[in-house]
């Protein structure tokens, strides 16, 4: 929901990133590795209980992905080699959060349910994606629901510094994901039927 709603307020900031980066003379696929190497040590640090750094890595992670679409749409080097990386990137990282959360606690069953409710989301969002004749400025047909990458992030850095609340956070998020799930299957029914 903020990625697709609040898009057009950080998209000048993520633009002058994008341009920085390409003034470096680096490649979106570039940034793409770069975000990946920093989310995955994002949980490296949650698994230490470097919490603050955990939390700084994930975000940076996050700006990176961002960072990476605005590049290739500027320079016009949109590839679908560069849309898989960054799909699969994104879900090493929150696999890498996870588990760094997960090392935490005794009862991984929250963990588990998330897990699998962010896999049914992301296999109903790519499917959609694929089979879609629908246009974004993506590379793919992008649904918006409930429970984007920037709610998941929010989510994430309540379930690193609230350790109290982690089980309960992890129900909470799985909910939400589970909810966008529904929302893209009904817009799948309305767009694929």
């Amino acid at each position: 929901m903020l990625d697709t709603h609040g898009r057009r307020f950080v998209d000048p900031l993520l633009n002058k990133f994008a341009c920085i980066f390409l003034r470096l003379r680096f490649k979106p696929n570039h940034i793409t590795i770069i975000a990946l190497i920093i989310g995955m040590a994002s949980g490296i640090f949650i698994y230490f209980d470097r919490l603050l750094l955990g939390c700084i890595f994930l975000w940076v992670s996050g700006l990176c992905d961002a960072v990476d679409g605005a590049m290739a749409r500027i320079s016009k080097t949109s590839s679908p080699w560069g849309t898989l990386i960054d799909i699969v990137f994104d879900r090493i990282v929150e696999a890498s959060v996870i588990l760094g959360l997960a090392s935490k606690i005794s009862n991984v069953f929250p963990f588990l349910l998330l897990t699998i409710s962010i896999l049914l989301s992301m296999t109903i969002f790519l499917t959609v994606g694929t089979l879609s004749d629908k246009q974004s400025k993506k590379s793919f047909y992008y649904q918006a629901g409930l429970a984007e990458r920037t709610e998941g992030f929010i989510m994430f850095t309540l379930m690193i510094f609230l350790r109290s609340y982690i089980n309960e956070i992890a129900y909470i998020f799985t909910v939400f994901v589970l909810f966008t799930a529904l929302q893209r299957i009904i817009e799948a029914k309305k767009i694929l039927s």
